[in-house]
């Protein structure tokens, strides 16, 4: 568990590519210029600190009025006709639909005699998950999350296993929302028990005994069910068979209620660990001795000056993985007795220690050297390293860790011409083998993969992996992504898309470029990206596309930016302070208002990374970058799709609403600017498989019929849909 915290989940991360070039003029006929909806002003000024700032679409905000409802229609229209009448839309999806039509599984993980692995069978909506007596049994369906509704927009996962390996405690978010409901299966009969929690967010389930803590919020009063602003944060203890209103309130704390909370039990349930954060960086943390029968929470770390996470115990000991005086981070040994007096178990080194886990008596400590995973095996009494594990390529490998018990473990491997393979390790030999390689339609040889340094604006050289065909010629004109997230201690490592063999099959060019703000090189390269140096992760973003301009692989007419979430702040950023350098941007599920981005539900949540505007120092910051904010008049921006969801509650669709309407109000050229609002979806996470491949489709059409690119122009597809 690396940070408890982390609300711009990876899911987010959107992949989006282009494809083979050709003269705009030779592909197709060129559309008229669109007629936006008209989008009402009001006089709405607010003072900050005495500056005047205008938001004349602040009654966008609420996304539940019939007026907004009414916006989202006419905007939908608009975008939706425009893309439909793009004369290529329909191979893409015809092709991608094909492309993603394969068996896809997890990694297996044991539980007592039983292995559980989730599996797609190629278009199902949701992962089905399966369960089977030993490597060689017979898999039996265990949770179908697809029957849970007819559209595939209920998801279902397991938010913890208790230790006698009897139950599960299910977590079930509807329409891709942070709120969760938690239901118990019991594992042998597969029969779901009469428990069910409400109000549940940012929770997994920690048992102990006869039931499990967990983090829910209060009861909203009857018709204010969704005005809850995630505030007043309580940990539970919920009994099996019993209601949730008998749940022993474990912790709460009414004079902070701007915190977040998580409840974590050890293997052997011997210790309860409380996580206190304040936002989504840093966290203070408590623990009780259950075994020695504590009654009251006793502090083990205080404040929020570093991220500290507990990865198991060793007898009455601790192990912590933290970066307190360790900006690479390291994994400490300590005594909650005496936590001052902590020792190293894996001192810092010069690569970031990314992850940590542990299973078959061993310590997995994972870390990142120049963006690709490398892997080390410790002994878990010693301390002794035992090994590098060999990975088969440079790429990013998870999934280290199992059961005190285990004789092996299953891990991924993934590159961005490496379909994701799972390998079954041996822990006393080192030695691993393939378990079960990807079906997907790729020939990794046909591809290369290389990492450039270039300068960014101060001169920091930042690391950036670009992909495309071999032997590509370098012309400057082939359309390309440029990909980014740059923020909250994210690392964005290599792994395989399908997106992305739309536009490598057809010679485009793939570039993921690893900014400031991300966790790549520790918690220096992360600060060095947040609050008062933000505006270091937009000029590192500048300088990637200068970059891929100036070295021939592509040109601005053929260049297009993604991003979502904290990325999505990224690409509106940059593109109101460059909108001469790129052709498309998709800025997705972005945060746009940045001065009042903590107003909406989890968004206070942010202010450590970002600032509070209420701060006479961080306005001014804020406002310099703020993307709906820095839409000036009369200026050309890039052909830009704005996307969001209706029931995004994380990043609330009020940002991308007045960017785009601000956006369709002072945009002055041909370039389409248009917003995609998603129905019955969320932030990212969980999104069905037929709304993936819309989404994708939509995109991709876009961003290629902009360019003036026709892709498989000389290719027949086989409509599958």
């Amino acid at each position: 568990m690396k940070t408890l915290y982390t609300f711009f989940i990876m899911a987010t991360v959107l992949s989006l590519m282009g494809c083979e070039s050709s003269d705009k003029s030779n592909t197709q006929t060129e559309m008229p210029p669109l007629t936006y909806p008209k989008t009402a002003k009001v006089s709405q000024i607010d003072d900050y600190q005495g500056t005047k700032i205008e938001d004349p679409y602040r009654w966008l905000e609420d996304d539940t009025a019939s007026n907004t409802k009414e916006w989202v229609q006419a905007q939908n229209k608009v975008t939706f006709d425009y893309l439909s009448k793009i004369p290529f839309r329909d191979k893409i999806k015809a092709r991608y639909t094909e492309i993603f039509n394969y068996p896809k599984y997890s990694s297996p993980y044991r539980l007592g005699e039983y292995y559980f692995f989730s599996k797609n069978d190629g278009l199902q909506n949701q992962y089905v998950t399966y369960y089977q007596k030993g490597l060689e049994g017979t898999p039996e369906v265990f949770l179908d999350p697809n029957k849970l509704s007819d559209d595939g927009t209920v998801t279902a996962g397991f938010a913890g296993f208790s230790n006698d390996k009897k139950y599960v405690t299910l977590s079930i978010s509807k329409s891709g929302s942070d709120w969760q409901e938690m239901k118990v299966m019991d594992i042998a009969t597969k029969k779901e028990l009469s428990d069910k929690l409400e109000w549940v967010k940012f929770s997994g389930a920690a048992w102990y005994k006869n039931g499990f803590f967990y983090n829910r919020y209060p009861t909203p009063a009857k018709g204010k069910e969704f005005s809850n602003q995630s505030q007043n944060q309580q940990v539970f203890y919920h009994r099996l068979g019993t209601t949730q209103d008998k749940d022993e309130l474990v912790y709460e704390d009414k004079a902070h209620p701007l915190r977040y909370y998580g409840a974590q039990t050890t293997e052997d349930e011997n210790f309860l660990i409380l996580y206190i954060s304040e936002g989504t960086d840093g966290s203070e943390i408590w623990y009780k001795n259950l075994k020695a029968g504590d009654k009251n929470f006793q502090l083990l770390f205080k404040g929020f000056a570093y991220n500290y996470s507990v990865i198991d115990n060793i007898g009455d000991k601790l192990l912590v993985y933290h970066n307190n005086g360790a900006p690479n981070y390291k994994l400490s040994l300590i005594d909650p007795k005496n936590p001052a007096a902590m020792t190293d178990f894996i001192p810092e080194k010069a690569e970031k220690l990314e992850n940590v886990g542990t299973g078959g008596g061993k310590v997995f400590a994972s870390y990142l050297k120049d963006v690709n995973t490398k892997v080390e095996q410790y002994d878990m009494n010693s301390g002794k390293l035992d090994r590098e594990i060999a990975l088969p390529a440079l790429g990013s490998a998870y999934g280290f860790g199992g059961n005190k018990d285990d004789a092996f473990i299953f891990y991924t491997f993934t590159s961005f011409t490496y379909p994701s393979t799972i390998y079954k390790y041996d822990i006393a030999s080192g030695k691993s083998e393939i378990f079960r390689k990807s079906e997907v339609k790729f020939i990794p040889e046909e591809y290369e993969t290389k990492q450039v340094f270039y300068p960014s604006k101060d001169g920091t050289k930042i690391p950036m992996f670009i992909v495309h065909k071999k032997g590509l010629k370098l012309d400057g004109k082939n359309p390309t992504l440029l990909y980014a997230y740059g923020g909250f201690n994210i690392s964005m490592t290599p792994s395989f898309s399908t997106s992305n063999i739309i536009l490598l099959e057809n010679g485009g060019i793939y570039a993921m470029a690893n900014l400031r703000g991300g966790g790549e090189y520790g918690e220096k390269w992360h600060k060095d990206g947040m609050l008062l140096k933000k505006q270091n992760v937009f000029d590192d973003f500048i300088a990637g596309g200068e970059y891929l301009i100036k070295e021939g692989y592509t040109s601005k007419e053929r260049l297009a930016i993604a991003g979502g979430s904290n990325g999505g702040l990224l690409v509106g950023a940059v593109m109101t302070q460059r909108p001469d350098l790129y052709k498309v941007a998709f800025p997705a599920v972005g945060v746009m208002d940045m001065l009042r981005y903590q107003k909406f539900t989890a968004g206070w949540g942010w202010m450590v990374e970002y600032g509070n505007p209420d701060s006479a120092q961080h306005f001014k910051n804020l406002l310099s970058y703020s993307p709906l904010h820095n839409l000036k008049e009369g200026v050309e921006y890039p052909a830009t799709m704005v996307t969001t969801a209706d029931h995004d509650d994380r990043v609330v669709p009020a940002h991308s609403f007045k960017f785009a309407a601000t956006l369709q109000e002072k945009h002055k050229g041909k370039n389409p600017v248009i917003i995609r609002i998603e129905e019955k979806a969320g932030h990212g996470a969980g999104k069905p498989t037929s709304k993936v491949i819309d989404e994708q489709t939509d995109k991709w059409s876009f961003m290629f019929y902009n360019m003036g690119i026709e892709p498989y122009k000389d290719k027949k597809i086989k409509n599958t849909m």
